[in-house]
């Protein structure tokens, strides 16, 4: 049975993380009637999930430097970024009553470093401009000019006079981001990049000489694969390497670049050469780089399962200590990523993200395609764009009345 309510909103958001929260935001302060629907039991699960570990919001940074994280997509989302750069999102969250802190790097958090009394002040504002929500509805697609779901109370049909999508990208869907929806807009010829993680550890077989070694910290590494080069730390887990560091340089590994570690970022190879060839006397190799550079443990660790038998030569071993190659068996699954690359391709979206192939359907967050390290990128460019189409789909309403 297929229940139809014959109220027309102005605005239906489909899917409640960060882009269509925004994006019901801005058109419920425009006066508009607006309808979050979403498919899970709560709303902004993955952003509930991000904040158990610190909410990083965002990263106080210059425009210019922030929009070196997105790549190539950078001109694509310059204008979104410009509009609802570092600066405004840290006025917007205050606006709400969080107050916040910059870490040492530049990362932004709520000063709680949880993202709950956040999302409880986000959800009191919408109540307060009469925007409504409706979990465990599922979108099915259009049924003619209707859009349906699948709720607890059967198949519901739903007219909207403009819609926002934002049901994310194709990771962690246990939280809701499945990537199902991508069939949906395939059938109605909208252009699609195929999904690809993002965000993600590396597998690696470790022999059992590393086992002693499962859950140590590399800290003070700098990881490089093709152009892309981070500082950040990475773990040795017992499926392979995670961490930021790892993130960051994962897009490249994923697109055939070689990753390479390098143990002592602050010293050049002609350092460590001449350290290396001080006179060892009778001590093994492994005591005379303890002693002479202080390499142990899970760096040391890791040069001797990937570089075995190491060279005695002090130039050759200070070049692969400055480069360590990483035997890996690719990334892992796409479903344990933080993110994801692909979805709606710029082409298939007018210059406010709304659909060439649908007038009136407007698209945000992880739905485009895009991608951005962690470390406050991916919630700025999801709020960000979630902003931009819900002032496009208010102008598109303003235009039709």
């Amino acid at each position: 049975m297929t229940g139809q309510n014959d109220r027309v909103w102005d605005a239906v958001i489909v899917g409640a993380g960060p882009a269509g929260l925004r994006a019901a935001e801005e058109l419920g302060a425009a006066g508009h009637t607006v309808l979050i629907a979403d498919a899970k039991p709560s709303v902004a699960r993955k952003f509930l999930m991000a904040g158990k570990s610190g909410l990083n919001l965002t990263k106080d940074e210059p425009l210019a430097d922030l929009l070196q994280n997105y790549g190539d997509r950078a001109d694509w989302l310059s204008p979104m970024l410009s509009d609802c750069a570092s600066q405004e999102i840290q006025d917007w969250a205050r606006g709400l009553g969080v107050t916040l802190f910059s870490g040492s790097t530049g990362r932004v958090f709520p000063i709680e470093m949880k993202a709950s009394p956040m999302l409880r002040a986000w959800l009191a504002r919408l109540d307060a401009y009469g925007v409504e929500r409706r979990t465990r509805w599922c979108w099915q697609g259009w049924e003619q000019d209707h859009l349906r779901f699948e709720t607890p109370e059967g198949s519901q049909l739903v007219r909207a006079r403009a819609v926002v999508l934002a049901m994310g990208g194709a990771s962690w869907a246990r939280l809701g981001s499945d990537g199902k929806w991508a069939a949906i807009l395939a059938a109605q010829d909208v252009a699609l990049a195929p999904f690809r993680p993002s965000n993600v550890g590396l597998k690696v077989a470790w022999s059992e000489f590393m086992r002693p070694y499962l859950g140590t910290p590399l800290k003070g590494i700098a990881l490089s694969a093709g152009a892309s080069r981070s500082r950040g730390e990475a773990v040795i887990s017992e499926s392979g390497l995670e961490g930021g560091g790892i993130y960051a340089v994962c897009a490249a590994v994923r697109d055939g670049a070689d990753l390479a570690i390098d143990l002592f970022p602050d010293l050049s190879p002609q350092q460590i050469t001449e350290r290396l060839s001080r006179s060892r006397g009778k001590a093994s190799l492994s005591s005379h780089m303890r002693k002479t550079l202080k390499l142990a443990g899970g760096r040391l660790a890791l040069l001797q399962e990937f570089c075995r038998p190491l060279p005695q030569d002090p130039a050759a071993l200070a070049a692969l200590v400055k480069a360590v190659p990483v035997r890996h068996a690719g990334l892992q699954p796409i479903d344990q990523a933080i993110s994801t690359a692909g979805g709606v391709c710029a082409e298939a979206l007018d210059d406010m993200l709304m659909l060439r192939a649908r007038p009136g359907v407007f698209c945000a967050g992880e739905m485009l395609d895009w991608e951005a390290p962690t470390g406050g990128y991916l919630l700025t460019a999801s709020i960000a764009s979630g902003r931009w189409a819900g002032r496009g789909a208010a102008t598109y309403l303003k235009d039709l009345s």
